[in-house]
């Protein structure tokens, strides 16, 4: 029997074929096709209008297909016809609510089906499954419904062993049920994966739509939590509104793909790259060395929904070739995948939490926090640290108390007392660091949840940890040496502090009289390609530690040009993100530069700050303005101390992050002019009136934030 479901629901032919076709948002598939047949999608009038062959699992797709009703797919030239199916609107709603009706037990592995008829695997954690990992922790089993937040990525979140990068066993300590979801075309969900389509977002409005609806969700409204691509997912999910969210909380996230992918044009091989390799094999249908090793080991243990849902997996989306295929910004294709552009339309109130120096996603996140204009419910943490420094104590406090309001709707004492004792078995499991424990956080001592509430809405929205790594006796634990909190982000009263490069490689407070320009053999084959010789990752001498063995050397004489301003007068605190403007001249038409920002200290201390990199087009003959931007920073600069631009190809300075496919190919000469007619300077925006209230931190001992000697 053929079997033809339409969007809204089954319906059936009498053909003697068998196969499952349906339509979805913007796209139509087929399931149970024979291998390489030849699937034509024909309009309602019958006009074909494209045609491709079955993938080896029997699976085809259809993308970017106008909405709806009466298209059809026909196998062969003169095969079966599916009934007429409906291609759906990226509309949030679906065109029937009935698929939220469904009973998801309360623990345990399962399958929700979303409007398509996708079938997604999901994992659902009480709190006491945190009594496995952390026995005599876990929260007392609730008698009813309990909050609930939802994990949700292409990551093995559903991985009935434990979600992979996944955060739920911190929520379990906190007293929260976890629905850790794995995203369509990854691990046992069905469909086919594409980097952050309109579709994958709908499916998470749909999650969210049928566990608000369960009888164990308490308030009957949901959130959502994760860090990294479990929190990057969350902006794109409430961007589509769904009722039942009642708040998301993103952790070491992005503002916008390209700003990872392509830091100032350039293509970032070391990290983003391989990140999207990972991404394609975890896509591919599940076997010994392809897809996610816990579907494998799900099939063969019998799992025959997860065997089924593997047959549109090869028909994933080319991400490498979309990378390559947008390496100029196209508005089309870079915007719907840059929150940036759309977390305006989020209205529920925001946890966001980002490193200024995350050495995975980069230090972009907080352009995110001007364009989140519909919800006055927001709160931002940044600091210097790693991708993991989102869950450092001062953060995980805040972190938490949002949940707890916003979610359980609860005062965050409830369980506060099961926080402060699981805390040091996290970082020490994270971090490798032991002996971290949570400070006293005075929202977390109010008896009531009136009044914790109005606590935490009296805080201002940007919180900024100064010196995180500085904070204690044991230099490198993630405690920050102070704090500052603004009204918003730039910091209202921010000044733009210019020093311009002048003769003898010094940064001065003006232009200097006549020309004077300075060269350098732009060489990226003679920079190290990462400063950091160790794991990167968790554990005991990893990136995530204390004190990792950084490898940041002085660049090779001759390979990059320095300025030094003269020793600061006063502390200068620095928020936001400047620039490097130059004028710059070459024989190549396009020359990549990278530029870095240090701190270097009276007592003879070079710390690293902030990069910022650019394709520089120049075009035309003589000297032309290149522009490096810099990414985001949160530094004070202390008293004595004197502020560094160095100016390089790319590489050597980041643990994780480089770039081997730089421009021009081979070297080239690079000249950097200076003079009154054309002013090169280093832009930074300097916030007036921070008190910084502690003295030079120990070296090394800043997170994120190499140090050397100077010289």
């Amino acid at each position: 029997m053929l079997v033809v479901l339409v969007a809204a629901g089954p319906a059936t032919s009498a053909s003697a074929a068998s196969f499952e076709a349906r339509g979805s948002v913007e796209q139509v598939y087929a399931t149970g096709v024979h291998r390489g047949a030849k699937v034509t999608l024909l309009d309602r009038q019958g006009r074909q209008l494209k045609t491709k062959q079955a993938d080896a699992l029997g699976g085809v797709l259809f993308r970017k297909l106008k909405p709806g009703k009466g298209y059809r797919l026909q196998v062969g030239a003169r095969g079966p016809r599916s009934g007429p199916l409906r291609v759906l609107t990226t509309r949030s709603a679906p065109p029937s609510a009935g698929v939220y009706e469904q009973q998801i037990p309360a623990s345990g592995y399962g399958y929700l089906t979303v409007r398509d008829g996708t079938r997604l695997a999901i994992d659902v954690h009480p709190p006491q499954d945190v009594a496995s990992v952390a026995p005599g922790l876990a929260p007392a089993p609730s008698a009813g419904p309990t909050p609930t937040l939802i994990e949700y990525s292409g990551y093995g979140y559903a991985n009935p062993a434990g979600p992979e990068s996944g955060l739920a066993i911190l929520a379990n300590l906190m007293g929260f049920t976890v629905v850790d979801v794995n995203i369509r075309g990854t691990g046992c969900s069905g469909g086919a994966f594409d980097y952050f389509e309109p579709l994958q977002s709908l499916d998470g409005y749909d999650v969210i739509e049928t566990i608000a609806r369960q009888p164990w969700v308490a308030n009957h409204r949901v959130g959502m939590m994760g860090i990294s691509y479990g929190g990057i997912s969350q902006l794109f999910v409430a961007a589509t509104k769904p009722p039942s969210l009642a708040a998301i909380a993103p952790l070491s996230v992005l503002d916008s793909t390209r700003t990872t992918l392509y830091p100032g044009g350039i293509l970032n091989t070391g990290f983003a790259v391989p990140w999207a390799e990972e991404r394609v094999h975890d896509a591919e249908a599940a076997a010994p060395g392809h897809g996610q090793a816990w579907a494998l080991k799900r099939i063969q243990e019998g799992d025959a929904t997860c065997a089924a849902n593997q047959a549109l997996h090869p028909e994933a989306a080319d991400l490498l070739k979309q990378i390559r295929a947008n390496s100029h910004y196209r508005p089309q294709v870079a915007d719907p995948l840059s929150p940036v552009t759309f977390v305006d339309k989020i209205k529920v109130p925001t946890f966001i939490a980002c490193q200024w120096t995350d050495e995975q996603t980069g230090g972009h996140c907080p352009a995110l926090a001007s364009h989140f204009t519909g919800t006055t419910r927001k709160w931002f943490t940044f600091t210097n640290g790693t991708h993991i420094d989102s869950l450092d104590p001062a953060t995980f406090n805040r972190w938490y108390d949002f949940l707890q309001l916003f979610v359980a709707r609860q005062a965050p004492i409830a369980n506060a007392a099961a926080i402060q004792v699981g805390a040091p078995l996290i970082y020490a499991q994270a971090m490798g660091i032991g002996g971290v424990t949570l400070p006293p956080d005075p929202i977390q001592a109010e008896p009531s949840y009136e009044a914790a509430l109005a606590a935490f809405e009296s805080q201002p929205p940007i919180r900024v940890l100064f010196d995180n790594g500085a904070g204690s006796a044991s230099p490198g634990k993630p405690y920050a040496g102070f704090e500052a909190s603004f009204a918003g982000l730039p910091v209202p009263g921010t000044e733009a502090r210019s020093w311009y490069l002048a003769p003898r490689g010094a940064l001065a407070p003006r232009p200097p009289a006549g020309r004077h320009a300075n060269s350098f053999k732009w060489n990226p084959e003679a920079l190290p390609k990462t400063d950091f010789s160790g794991d990167t990752g968790s554990g005991s001498g990893g990136l995530w530690a204390a004190t990792p063995e950084y490898r940041w050397e002085q660049n090779p004489k001759g390979t990059a040009v320095s300025y030094l301003s003269e020793p600061l007068t006063e502390n200068t605190t620095v928020v936001g993100a400047g620039a490097v403007k130059l004028w710059v001249r070459s024989p190549a038409p396009s020359v990549d530069l990278q530029a870095t920002i240090s701190e270097v200290r009276p007592d003879g201390i070079e710390t690293f700050v902030q990069n910022g990199w650019v394709r520089g087009d120049e075009r035309r003959p003589g000297f032309a303005p290149v522009t490096i931007p810099l990414y985001y920073e949160g530094h004070a600069y202390r008293a004595g101390s004197r502020i560094r631009v160095t100016i390089a190809a790319p590489n050597g300075t980041q643990p994780i992050w480089s770039f081997s496919e730089t421009k021009p190919k081979g070297t080239a000469k690079v000249a950097i002019a200076f003079s009154k007619q054309m002013p090169s300077k280093l832009l930074l925006p300097v916030v007036p009136g921070v008190q910084v209230p502690t003295g030079l931190p120990p070296c090394p001992g800043l997170r994120g934030e190499p140090c050397r000697p100077y010289g």
